[in-house]
């Protein structure tokens, strides 16, 4: 990997943030996020209240990066077919007819699950071979979808009637959770601003689906360090409750740990992450940047944690705290 490419890759990003940022106010941690799962190959949960910009972002990207933009609304009627697609009767000038399929809005590039838990677990299933094998099949035949292919889905945490939340083996196919955060006081009066006032330009295209497909390739050209890699293996088993080696937090805060999904999405996530500051290999602090959004959707706390009223992220925090980056023995080497 050479220096140019590098700075190629950190350049596209800035371009890409500031197009954003033409449209989107604020919410600059959560862009962020959203371009390390884009270029990592993965797909994003985004959850906030109703009105943040999620579903503003999402478009604004699909401008930016020239790629075919698709919204499926999630309501409790919606149907498998109504987001894969079906086969139809059509009939043709001289009055035969035949089966053609008609294309559901899964068929996008950049593919937007708004409210995605309020669609009951029958239709949430079927994204699951989408944003997994990249392909739907329909009538027995498999229609592969067009790379480069991205779900980022959203859902409102405050309502609760007529929700169905995802099962864990759906969550486990998004790389990153990502929280929406309401904004500050200076954030939000910009909003207010932009939102009540004269509408600005076009976005700019700042790139194509080649180009973001040929960036996805650099990431995986990204050097990672073999004590890094260990590390990661190493947090993963010690968010395992059932494992001797598990963290004394995990213990005794969760019902079950992150899986080897949550090890590849944070290396993946990490490299981004490297590239996006320009370097061409990842540090420790590029993992610690990536472990909440990469594992807060992948371990179930416990009756304790909820009887004390921790959620995901400070649970994940303790685990940190007990597991160090390089094993007593190595430090003591060191030392």
């Amino acid at each position: 990997m050479t220096d140019t490419k590098v700075e190629e890759f950190a350049t596209v990003v800035a371009r890409l943030k500031d197009a954003v940022a033409r449209v989107v106010v604020g919410q600059a941690e959560v862009v962020d996020e959203v371009l390390v799962c884009l270029f990592a190959g993965g797909h994003a949960l985004l959850e906030g209240a109703p009105g943040l910009g999620k579903t503003l972002l999402v478009r604004t990207l699909s401008e930016a990066m020239d790629l075919r933009f698709s919204r499926i609304q999630f309501t409790p009627d919606l149907m498998p077919g109504d987001i894969v697609g079906t086969n139809v009767v059509v009939e043709d000038e001289r009055g035969r007819k035949r089966f053609e399929l008609s294309r559901g809005p899964i068929f996008g590039q950049l593919v937007l699950a708004d409210e995605i838990n309020r669609a009951t677990p029958k239709t949430q299933s079927a994204l699951l071979e989408a944003m997994a094998e990249r392909s739907v099949t329909i009538a027995g035949t498999r229609h592969a979808l067009e790379d480069p292919f991205v779900v980022l889905a959203t859902e409102n945490p405050i309502e609760m009637e007529g929700t169905y939340p995802l099962p864990e083996a759906q969550l486990d196919r998004f790389l990153f959770k990502i929280y929406v955060p309401a904004p500050d006081e200076d954030t939000l009066v910009g909003i207010l601003d932009r939102t009540t006032g004269t509408i600005e330009g076009a976005v700019p295209r700042v790139i194509d689906g080649p180009g973001i497909l040929a960036m996805r390739k650099l990431v995986r050209e990204v050097h990672v360090a073999e004590p890094i890699t260990r590390w990661v293996a190493r947090l993963l088993r010690a968010t395992d409750p059932s494992l001797p080696v598990a963290a004394p937090s995990a213990k005794k805060l969760l019902r079950y740990g992150g899986g080897v999904r949550g090890g590849q999405s944070l290396l993946l996530a990490a490299k981004v992450r490297a590239l996006m500051e320009g370097r061409g290999h990842v540090g420790f602090s590029d993992l610690r940047r990536v472990i909440l959004p990469a594992l807060r959707h992948r371990i179930i706390p416990g009756f304790e944690a909820e009887a004390e009223g921790l959620g995901a992220d400070a649970i994940l925090g303790k685990i940190l705290e007990e597991v160090p980056e390089m094993p007593a023995s190595v430090q003591r080497i060191e030392g």
